[in-house]
């Protein structure tokens, strides 16, 4: 059985998604405990230059038309041969739509366990996975001698490579009679503000309690210079578009200030929005899990901030 820790790269469109670079830097602490190194598994077509920019020892890149995109089925096969031949100690995917759809299917393949929700890993190579909406933090021993985890942001800060890594070539197995097959890439709606590119982001949640009160951060972004984005709940009950979404399912955000304004912070926002430069939460639950990765916070009610706030940033221009 090898030390290695194994992370399974998610890419769309020729970009690496930020959250295989947070789980390269958990790799290579996990690593540190195990003895072992870090590698990355890159499947694909035609995307070997992706492999420059991974912080790992090396890269297993297995090339075949049917990994040209991301199907769930072929990536199951492809990594149930690579896994079972290599025997890492873990394999690390992203606590994602891709991350889930491929761990959960490897378990039962191949009798593997799965923990679920990984934030971080001890120096003793234990995990911290984060339950119940990241408000209880879960430690305990990786399952031996290999372990399957998916990882959430807000544990790691994203790791880049700083030289390119080995790369070593990988046959792929059989991937004919898919059972899932790929028709058609859908681009999303780009007629609206590119939330991912604002230096400065008024994030409302569920605490923002009716779509009324969505113009009083419409009102503090405006004396900001920044724009009004959202989490789920606000954007399921039809109070803003989906491209003002933040999260696992909307849009991935870095901006230099991100105000969270009665967001809870559950993992699936998080998700989009944890490497920003600096975050704000206002939350009247102390206990939240925003205030976990916020660099300033508060839990005075918003209603009565958020007023104030603004007039106080319109006299100060």
């Amino acid at each position: 059985m090898s030390q290695d820790i194994f992370v399974v790269v998610e890419h769309l469109r020729g970009q690496v998604a930020d959250i295989s670079h947070v789980m390269l830097a958990g790799a290579r602490a996990l690593a540190q405990a195990s003895g072992g190194g870090v590698t990355a598994v890159l499947l694909g077509k035609d995307a070997q230059g992706l492999a420059a920019s991974l912080a790992a020892e090396r890269v297993l890149y297995m090339e075949h038309p049917a990994l040209a995109e991301f199907n769930p089925d072929a990536y199951q096969i492809a990594l149930a041969e690579l896994i079972q031949a290599r025997s890492p100690r873990a394999v690390l995917f992203g606590h994602t739509s891709v991350g889930m759809d491929v761990a959960g299917g490897l378990s039962a393949k191949l009798g593997i366990p799965v923990v679920s929700s990984c934030r971080s890993f001890t120096a003793d190579g234990k995990f911290v996975s984060q339950i119940c909406g990241g408000k209880i933090m879960a430690e305990g021993d990786l399952p031996a001698p290999t372990a399957l985890a998916t990882m959430v942001p807000g544990g790691y800060k994203a790791e880049a490579g700083s030289q390119p890594p080995a790369v070593e070539a990988v046959p792929a197995p059989a991937l004919d009679n898919l059972r899932i097959s790929i028709k058609q890439y859908i681009e999303p709606d780009t007629s609206d503000v590119d939330i991912s590119k604002e230096p400065l982001l008024v994030s409302v949640g569920r605490g923002i309690q009716n779509k009324d009160n969505i113009e009083l951060a419409n009102e503090l972004a405006e004396a900001l210079g920044g724009q009004v984005c959202a989490s789920r709940p606000v954007v399921d009950q039809g109070w803003m578009p989906t491209t003002r979404l933040v999260g696992k399912s909307g849009k991935r955000v870095k901006p230099k200030v991100y105000l969270a304004l009665g967001i809870s912070g559950a993992p699936e926002h998080v998700e989009g929005m944890g490497d920003s430069d600096m975050i704000v939460a206002v939350n009247t639950d102390p206990n939240a899990p925003i205030f976990n990765i916020a660099k300033y916070g508060t839990t005075i009610d918003m209603f009565e901030l958020l007023p104030v706030l603004t007039e106080k940033v319109r006299q100060s221009k």
